[in-house]
């Protein structure tokens, strides 16, 4: 039987070493990023900002990890249009390059007791230029690993965008925990806390030459060659695909349960502020715990979604995640160290990878192949911004001191949680419409019984053996 891939790109698909280059550019990209966020809520109110008010220390050094978001829609912008103009491969090159370079210079940043105002000024700086290349990066590794996938399984191989990202935070917790367990707490408080920063050296190197070797995209090869490039795909994004855009920004408030678990979470269990005094190395292992499970359940959650579909995980990821939200700072609340990591488990680990490993897919599956850099990155981008200032936010209605703190923030988390399960409902299943087709709203989907055997040949399963090809 002849296939019905009519409407797929033709050329040379790199699937495996499309998807290494970008689970590994994207680990090493967001342990960059996350390194500052750690340190932002265990370390920075010490060392970066006036003696004083705990509560104004801790609300100023989250608002500057907020900063880095702030920068993203610009970054969104700009690396978009490189991502759409010159290829996915060049743009990841990009940002790469910016996120080291930004995150070795916080490294070597003096202190507030050294140059005053001059410290937190040029951590801002910092962050803002680490927010500006990791706009980028999801987007277009996404993009990339989508576009070298094979039909029926792209979910799968997409998901391991984010598998990489998890595995950044890993790293970037990870390192801390070493230095914050054997290190004297002033010589942490010193120069200890710079080691994980100073190490990004590395990531300029080893970025560089894994993804040197990716070819371009067979789908973008194939509009740069038929002149199909645009010259403005941000403005050719937003005419043509407003809709998705939005649904994308909504769904991407979804941020607030990363918020809450490593951000808003680390500060309330470590900060005296708080007075839960829950011990610095003791917390590290929460995320590293959480970030681990979601390693392993991450590409089971991909292939469910090429089997049932994109909506479906997400919706379920988006409630479940945002109910558990409660009890997750309900057990941080009582200095309940085994349940607050049970509780991380199922929100972070489990739960919240219905959306985490399904939205590298569902995002750019919405948009056609001359915009999907652009429209993913603009849309992801403000949505993850508006939920950047969300720190500083908890701790403004949950101070220290205030009653029902689990209760305030959970509320909030569940709230913006409903509102992305109820835009990713709305949007159209694209799991079975073939590349060029995506971003039409009038595309006809590949039958179930057609997807499911050219699935099957993907997986290199008989087609001929039913409860094989359903796996």
């Amino acid at each position: 039987m002849a296939t019905t891939l009519t409407n797929e790109p033709q050329g040379k698909r790199q699937s495996k070493k499309a998807t290494a280059s970008g689970w590994i550019g994207s680990a090493l990209e967001y342990y960059d990023f996350f390194i500052y966020a750690t340190a932002a809520a265990l370390i920075f109110p010490q060392i970066f900002f006036p003696k004083g008010d705990p509560q104004i220390a801790i609300i100023a050094s989250l608002a500057t990890y907020g900063v880095g978001y702030v920068a993203r829609p610009i970054g969104a912008v700009l690396l978009g249009h490189w991502g759409d103009t010159h290829g996915r491969k060049h743009v990841l090159i990009v940002c790469m390059f910016l996120m080291g370079f930004s995150t070795v210079a916080v490294g070597l940043l003096p202190t507030y007791d050294q140059v005053g105002l001059w410290a937190p000024a040029l951590l801002v700086l910092m962050r803002l230029i680490q927010g500006f290349a990791v706009a980028g990066e999801i987007s277009g590794a996404s993009s990339m690993i989508l576009e070298h996938a094979p039909f029926g399984r792209r979910g799968f191989f997409a998901s391991f965008t984010l598998q990489g990202v998890q595995a950044g935070q890993i790293m970037a917790a990870a390192v801390f925990l070493p230095l914050a367990h054997y290190m004297p707490t002033e010589q942490f408080n010193s120069w200890g806390w710079r080691i994980p920063f100073l190490l990004s050296f590395i990531v300029i190197v080893a970025g560089y030459i894994i993804r040197r070797e990716v070819d371009e995209t067979p789908a973008f090869a194939e509009v740069d060659k038929g002149g199909k490039v645009q010259k403005a795909p941000v403005i050719q994004a937003v005419t043509e695909s407003w809709g998705d855009m939005l649904r994308v920004l909504l769904c991407s408030l979804m941020n607030v349960i990363p918020v809450v678990a490593t951000i808003f979470g680390a500060a309330y269990a470590v900060q005296p502020g708080y007075g839960i005094r829950f011990e610095k190395d003791v917390y590290l292992w929460i995320p590293v715990l959480g970030n681990i499970v979601a390693v392993i359940v991450i590409p089971f959650v991909g292939n469910l979604s090429d089997k049932i579909g994109r909506r479906i995980p997400i919706v379920v990821g988006a409630l479940g995640s945002g109910l558990l939200s409660f009890g997750y700072l309900y057990a941080i609340s009582i200095h309940n160290v085994p349940l607050a990591i049970v509780m991380s488990l199922l929100m972070w680990g489990v739960v919240y990878q219905g959306y985490n490993a399904v939205f590298p897919s569902f995002y750019p599956e919405m948009f056609p192949t001359r915009t999907r850099v652009s429209g993913m990155a603009i849309s992801q981008n403000v949505g993850t911004a508006i939920t950047a200032m969300l720190p500083a936010l908890f701790v403004a209605v949950a101070p220290p001191g205030a009653a029902n703190i689990p209760l305030t923030v959970g509320s909030i988390a569940l709230g913006i949680c409903a509102i992305a399960a109820v835009s990713a409902w709305s949007a159209r299943e694209t799991s079975r419409v073939q590349m060029n087709d995506l971003g039409n709203p009038n595309a006809v989907p590949v039958p179930e019984a057609e997807y499911l055997r050219l699935r099957a040949l993907a997986m290199d399963v008989a087609p001929k053996d039913p409860e094989r090809a359903h796996a």
